[in-house]
């Protein structure tokens, strides 16, 4: 098995937009190879090597799969560290958006019309988000830009399971 990062693992470019079903097939084929069972009569160092590989080959998968993990993962590769437990600080239309979305949460509390508002925010905010990932990382490759980006993603998606929660 060769693959120092998680997409040459799978033989594909380190982008953005990558293709699921692509990252899929790649997947399919390097588990299959990997998988335990083919090294049930192995010796157990060759059995172990191999349960390694098949969870390197899912982890690899389940992050690459998740567009904002993805994004994520090629800000770090990149050398870009998102800071995401000490580092609060957004550019200041989004702060702006930020409030507005949280009285939009509270008001979706009650009312039926404000959450599917805030719902249909979020998923635009979602798409946008993906668009500007996708010329950032793999175009431009401006990858402190897009750590931005990626950070700003992180609240919306922060903001949306709290959504969810208020209404199962």
């Amino acid at each position: 098995m060769a693959g120092d990062d998680h997409f040459s693992l799978f033989g594909l470019p380190a982008r953005f937009d990558l293709d699921p079903q692509a990252l899929e097939t790649a997947w399919r084929t390097v588990a299959a190879q990997v998988h335990p069972d083919r090294f049930a009569t192995a010796s157990p160092a060759e059995r172990r090597v191999a349960m390694q590989w098949a969870a390197r080959a899912n982890e690899a998968y389940r992050l690459l799969r998740d567009p904002l993990l993805r994004a994520r993962y090629l800000c770090e590769q990149a050398g870009i560290d998102l800071q995401t437990e000490s580092n609060t600080s957004m550019d200041t239309a989004f702060l702006m958006q930020q409030m507005t979305w949280r009285e939009m949460l509270d008001d979706a509390r009650d009312d039926a019309d404000a959450l599917a508002a805030l719902q249909a925010e979020l998923q635009d905010a979602r798409v946008q988000m993906r668009a500007t990932l996708t010329r950032l990382l793999d175009e431009q490759r401006d990858y402190a830009a897009a750590g931005l980006k990626v950070r700003e993603w992180m609240f919306v998606e922060k903001l949306a399971q709290e959504l969810a929660y208020a209404h199962p």
